[in-house]
């Protein structure tokens, strides 16, 4: 018999409060570049970090405080993408799980198996 992990064992994964993410994302989404929208993800030890900057140069930057302790990473997403999974759940919490810089990120509701939404990365 095959011993098969799920795509969401395997990975890294943090939860983050869904308002207070989407508040911040929101803020950083202001300065993307208005064609591509990307923003960057970094990850460090409990820290979530959301980097967005556009032509001018302008750049804006939101901490959250999260319950991570594995690898840093830093990877770039469409944040439009990322608010309409936010703005289509009505849960506290979401749960986000990246494997690396060059993989799709899944994230999760707690306690909900049957809704994963998964998002390609973009490079910035």
């Amino acid at each position: 018999a095959l011993n098969t992990l799920s795509l969401h064992d395997a990975l890294p994964i943090f939860k983050v409060g869904r308002q207070l993410l989407m508040q911040a994302m929101n803020r950083a989404a202001i300065l993307t570049n208005e064609k591509f929208r990307g923003v960057r993800v970094v990850l460090g030890e409990n820290s979530l970090k959301l980097i967005a900057a556009n032509a001018e140069q302008e750049e804006a930057q939101e901490e959250l405080e999260i319950d991570y302790t594995g690898d840093a990473i830093d990877v770039g997403f469409n944040v439009g993408y990322l608010l309409d999974v936010l703005n289509n759940v009505q849960t506290d919490e979401i749960q986000w799980s990246f494997n690396d810089a060059n993989s799709s990120a899944l994230i999760t509701v707690p306690g909900n198996e049957r809704f994963k939404y998964v998002i390609m990365p973009m490079r910035i």
